[in-house]
């Protein structure tokens, strides 16, 4: 592995400031203090930067020595809203809230990049590091495009990275074209009459018509999608009732469906809401229905995702180093911002047998001056490039 060697030199403050990150997560559009800690890093270190882009977003601007292309590198900033059950000395100070998905490690890889572009300035062009907000389905890649992200900091490509525990320590992974699924999130609310449990003949049962709900909607991708496209309707939470001996007036459903193809999400919420209709009816309660859809598919530039593999093979190496990855049915907000920039969205593997999104994930600081290198080449090796 060829690390460069100044990032390398600092790979003990980057650990310290992504413990740092660690212990003070925040939500989507609400990482104040964040983003006051990375603005007050790139203006240190002498980047221009821009502040409350869709909300908490960042930008930093750094031009080099020459003229060239411009390149943005994107990090995500937002936490988890869930319990770290890692017992670490850094472990998360906000209850509730963790960065159980690595994103303290993303923006810890672009601020050391940022450090050591700034330090040299020995690159063509310009860097855009783009720090944004509320990845975690709460749109904050359109929140930034709706601020005028790419009118106000015109990229000829971009780039991110995700951490990944379920890849070899050091691999970087692309799939080209198609690579990540899109997503909507769904709240169903079943409303009926509450009554004692002892006589249920007097009220109209909630909990029953949403369990029957439940079961119908995992039926759904089965008998509507084409089977040759990947599709996944998931219920996530199910929530009605207090007591042993009472039936609720209402329960609330909610959950995603995931889809790689925009019609096979439009078949599935026009079958959710006549499956709603139908057992509203049946049961004699009210089910309304309400879908969002929050993650656009991901699509990879197949010229920038060769791009990305020639750059990561120079400091991982070439047999580490592949555009063969899976398509995943995960969904990310880059999507967003790859509509409108040609650009590429890659895995680096990591130790740890801990999955994301769970409360005893750890993240594998070894890393963290891998990506910041890869992060950097590009610009390096993107900003002077004339294809």
């Amino acid at each position: 592995m060829k690390i460069i060697a100044d990032i390398a030199g600092f790979a003990d403050d980057l650990i310290n400031l992504r413990h740092d990150f660690h212990a003070n997560p925040e939500l989507g559009f609400q990482e104040h203090r964040t983003s006051e800690r990375v603005s007050d890093l790139l203006t240190e270190w002498g980047i221009e930067v821009t502040r409350s882009i869709g909300g908490t977003g960042v930008v930093g601007m750094l031009v080099g020595n020459r003229p060239g292309r411009t390149i943005g590198l994107r990090a995500d900033m937002d936490a988890l809203p869930m319990e770290e059950r890692t017992n670490l000395p850094y472990a998360s100070r906000n209850p509730g809230v963790f960065h159980g998905c690595g994103h303290d490690g993303h923006m810890t890889m672009l601020l050391g990049a940022a450090r050591y572009l700034a330090a040299h300035r020995n690159f063509a062009g310009r860097a855009v590091f783009i720090f944004q907000p509320a990845e975690e389905g709460l749109g904050g890649a359109r929140a930034m495009l709706a601020d005028g992200l790419f009118e106000r900091f015109p990229c000829d490509e971009l780039y991110g990275l995700h951490n990944s525990p379920y890849h070899p320590h050091g691999r970087v992974e692309i799939r080209p074209g198609l690579a990540q699924a899109g997503a909507s999130f769904f709240d169903i609310k079943v409303t009926g009459r509450g009554s004692h449990a002892a006589m249920p003949q007097v009220g109209r049962d909630a909990i029953v018509a949403a369990a029957a709900l439940v079961g119908e909607l995992q039926r759904v991708v089965s008998r509507t999608v084409d089977p040759t496209h990947p599709a996944v309707l998931s219920v996530t939470r199910f929530v009605g009732g207090s007591a042993y001996n009472v039936l609720p007036d209402a329960v609330e459903l909610a959950g995603t469906i995931r889809f790689v193809h925009s019609e096979d999400e439009r078949l599935i919420v026009t079958r959710m809401q006549g499956i709603c209709e139908g057992l509203a009816a049946a049961h004699e309660v009210e089910i309304g229905i309400d879908v969002r859809k929050v993650f656009s598919v991901l699509e990879n530039d197949p010229v920038r995702a060769a791009n990305l593999i020639d750059v990561a093979a120079e400091v991982v190496g070439p047999d580490a180093a592949r555009a063969d990855a899976e398509l995943t049915m995960g969904s990310e907000d880059m999507a967003d911002l790859l509509d409108v920039v040609p650009g590429a969205f890659f895995t680096l593997g990591h130790h740890g047998t801990v999955p994301l999104h769970n409360p005893e994930f750890h993240f594998d600081d070894s890393i963290l001056p891998v990506g910041a290198s890869i992060f950097a080449r590009l610009v390096e090796v993107r900003g002077a490039s004339d294809d």
